[in-house]
Parts: structure tokens; C-alpha cells; sequence
């Protein structure tokens, strides 16, 4: 048998957990844009639903943009990982209408356990808000092998 190529089952293991994926897809309006080995790209408008008591983006929200990232780069070679903590630095406000994107990307992976880190920017380049994850590797994997 050959060995499936990394970008394929990747994107293959993305596609698989997006689809079930009811909080970033359907609760947040989140868009799937890239899932590579150690790598995810995800984006998300800003809507009136996001907005907090100071009519900027809730912080809980940036959060999850940044932690759903954080679980496809995790997840991307096909081994079950959830996160074993993290960290987030709001930087900027997200704004009505803003388009906010998150790339994530791993720094190290040694064992079971990586560190992610995922930056979220606006429309503008702006960097709003820096996210640190740290992932466990457990048992199963998101598609057959």
C-alpha cells in the first residue's frame, strides 16, 4: 500500500471534521480556507450577532476563530489531537463587517504534544489577535486508514 500524500490527507482530514463541525461552521459562519500538514486557514465576518456590549467583536469570538484554526493544524496528519491549553492576546477590536482571517501554524511537534500558533488579522493586514496552543495527540484518527 502506498503512502497517501501529506497535502492530500490533509486537506481530506479537514474537509472531513468542517463538515461535521456544527460550532464553526453553522454557529459562527466560519469558512474552511486551507488545511495543510501543520497549517489551517480559516476566515470570518464579523456580524451584529458577534458584537459585545462596547459594539466590538466579543473576545469568545476571536477565541474560537483562533481555536477552531488551532484543531484542523492539530488534526492535519490524520491523528486525533484535541488542545491541552492555550493562550490568547487581544491586540486590536474586530469590527462590525471586518474580515477576520486566522492562519495557523505549527512550531514544533515532538511525541503526542505541539505548539500552534495562530495570528488573526482583519481585511487590512492588522493583526488583532495573537493565539499559543498546545496539542495532545490521542487514540483514532479523523478518517480511516
Amino acid at each position: 500500500m502506498s503512502t497517501p500524500d501529506p497535502k492530500a490527507l490533509a486537506r481530506l482530514v479537514g474537509d472531513t471534521m468542517f463538515a461535521v463541525d456544527v460550532a464553526s461552521k453553522d454557529t459562527m459562519g466560519m469558512e474552511l480556507l486551507a488545511c495543510e500538514p501543520g497549517r489551517a486557514l480559516m476566515r470570518m465576518v464579523v456580524k451584529e450577532l458577534h458584537l459585545n456590549g462596547h459594539k466590538i467583536c466579543h473576545g469568545g469570538f476571536i477565541f474560537t476563530l483562533a481555536d477552531s484554526t488551532f484543531a484542523f493544524a492539530c488534526n492535519s496528519y490524520n491523528k486525533n489531537a484535541v488542545a491541552a491549553g492555550c493562550s490568547i492576546e487581544f491586540l486590536k477590536p474586530g469590527r462590525l463587517g471586518d474580515v477576520l482571517t486566522c492562519e495557523g501554524l505549527e512550531q514544533t511537534l515532538s511525541g503526542r504534544h505541539g505548539i500552534y500558533d495562530m495570528k488573526v488579522s482583519n481585511q487590512n493586514g492588522e493583526v488583532i489577535a495573537m493565539f499559543r496552543g498546545k496539542s495532545a495527540q490521542i487514540q483514532g484518527t479523523v478518517v480511516p486508514e
